[in-house]
C-alpha cells in the first residue's frame, strides 16, 4: 500500500477581501479535487484573504497509481483560470515509511 500527499500553496485573485470570497475561490477546488477520490482539505494560511494552501492524499496498491492521481489533482490546479499555482511539495509513503 502506498500513499502519496501533495500540498498546494495558492495565490487568489487580489478581489479576495473577505474569509468568504476565499471560500468562494477555495470550495469549488476541494470539490473538484475529490472528484478524482481524494482526501483533500484546506490546510494551512487560514489567516490569509489572498492565499491557501490545499492538502490531497491518495492511497494506493503501486506507486504508480498514486503519482498519476496526484499528477492529475496538480495539472487540475494549475489549469484553474481564477488561481495561480505557487508551488507543489509532495512525498511518497510506502510500507516501510
Amino acid at each position: 500500500m502506498y500513499t502519496e500527499t501533495a500540498v498546494f500553496d495558492l495565490l487568489l485573485p487580489g478581489d479576495s477581501r473577505s474569509l468568504k470570497q476565499k471560500r468562494s475561490y477555495v470550495r469549488p477546488i476541494l470539490a473538484m479535487l475529490k472528484k478524482y477520490e481524494v482526501s483533500a482539505a484546506e490546510v494551512g494560511f487560514h489567516d490569509l484573504h489572498a492565499r491557501a494552501q490545499l492538502g490531497v492524499a491518495v492511497v494506493a496498491a503501486e506507486p504508480a497509481q498514486a503519482r498519476a492521481v496526484i499528477d492529475t489533482c496538480e495539472n487540475q490546479v494549475a489549469g484553474r483560470p481564477e488561481v495561480e499555482l505557487l508551488s507543489v511539495k509532495r512525498r511518497l509513503y510506502g510500507d516501510d515509511d
